[in-house]
């Protein structure tokens, strides 16, 4: 009897894309074209999105329609689509993305005095003649997450202790492949040199306590139950689980603790949601539009409070009772874009490290 065929993630997503944009054939016809309208592909998928093209939409009364799927399914359908796109927003998640994207030709230079007033340099990409690719407009945090059991008394306060040798077996990560650990080693090179970032990799991986493996959430787990005595995390995935009323996210997070790395040093390294206009927008208008609605307090507040990621724009005030408590922090000034243009020295390393 022949077994059944199992799907790939990348086949997954594809299908899912292919649905969702059958699903929206009808939308992406005349209307789309319109001046009323701006067609969105978003690599974010994430349910509290709604109520934010919701209020876009009636702010504005600019109709929003969109196509979410994976990062890579998003991008080869531009490089596939080329002019003949509806797109006329792209929106990523984390440096790398975005990085690829403009180096891809896949994003058009946008410029707005209200952008340049409300998002910090940092916080956008390198600016050309014409303006910028992409703009940041949310924040996560990178953290060490430790258990308090084994390391409560002495946790590593930066991410250069987690290659110390007192840390043997105790280190757990999610695959170095992934965009969210390489924009971080991309941001290790920066500030520390190939060489010297290499070796730091290399004293990070003789302190795995099993080899990379699930997302961010699975490592907070592995620490709590200890599995992992230490793990690298976005800060939203510890704080959806300290918003959970669920008993056993509770009793997950009343083991572990986490540590703001290098508050002495250069700050925590951090990444962004961001988005820009796509290459052949025909609704121009209305996606510059929506990156500055983006940009409003109430765009900003939306997205603190529906998957807890801290404010781009340093002005609007906390309402998510999670970040509150996780507090105040030194954040890494490193340029977001200098750390997208990293990326391939950052695969370089990682392999060279044995770092999977």
């Amino acid at each position: 009897m022949t077994k059944p065929m199992m799907m790939t993630k990348a086949v997954k997503d594809l299908l899912s894309l292919r649905s969702i944009t059958w699903m929206f054939a009808g939308l992406l016809s005349a209307s789309a074209w319109a001046s009323s309208a701006v067609n969105i592909y978003s690599a974010r998928h994430y349910q509290s999105d709604d109520k934010l093209y919701a209020a876009f939409s009636k702010r504005t009364g600019i109709q929003v329609n969109r196509i979410e799927a994976a990062d890579e399914a998003l991008l080869e359908r531009l490089r596939s689509e080329g002019s003949n796109s509806p797109a006329d927003v792209l929106i990523l998640v984390d440096a790398a993305r975005l990085s690829r994207a403009a180096g891809d030709g896949l994003f058009a230079a946008s410029d707005s005095d209200l952008l340049r007033q409300r998002i910090p340099e940092s916080l956008r990409s390198a600016k050309d003649s014409q303006g910028y690719a992409w703009w940041g407009f949310s924040k996560r945090a990178r953290i060490i997450v430790y258990n308090k059991q084994r390391f409560g008394d002495r946790p590593p306060l930066s991410y250069a202790a987690l290659a110390e040798p007192r840390f043997k077996s105790a280190v757990c990560t999610r695959s170095a492949a992934h965009p969210y650990m390489l924009s971080l080693i991309a941001a290790q090179i920066e500030h520390r040199g190939e060489s010297a970032a290499l070796a730091w990799a290399k004293g990070v991986v003789a302190n795995f306590a099993r080899p990379p493996r699930g997302g961010d959430t699975d490592q907070i787990r592995a620490t709590a139950s200890g599995e992992c005595g230490l793990a690298l995390s976005n800060t939203y995935y510890l704080a959806r689980l300290m918003r959970s009323t669920k008993p056993e996210d509770q009793e997950i997070i009343s083991k572990v603790g986490f540590i703001w790395p290098d508050q002495d040093g250069v700050g925590t390294h951090v990444n962004v949601t961001g988005g820009g206009i796509a290459k052949h927008a025909k609704n121009r208008e209305a996606a510059i539009r929506f990156l500055e609605f983006m940009a409003s307090d109430e765009a900003q507040q939306m997205l603190a409070d529906g998957n807890n990621e801290w404010p781009a724009v340093p002005s609007v005030k906390l309402t998510n009772p999670a970040l509150d408590a996780m507090g105040p922090f030194k954040a890494d000034k490193l340029a977001i874009a200098s750390i997208g243009a990293r990326q391939s020295a950052a695969v370089k390393l990682v392999d060279q490290a044995g770092w999977r």
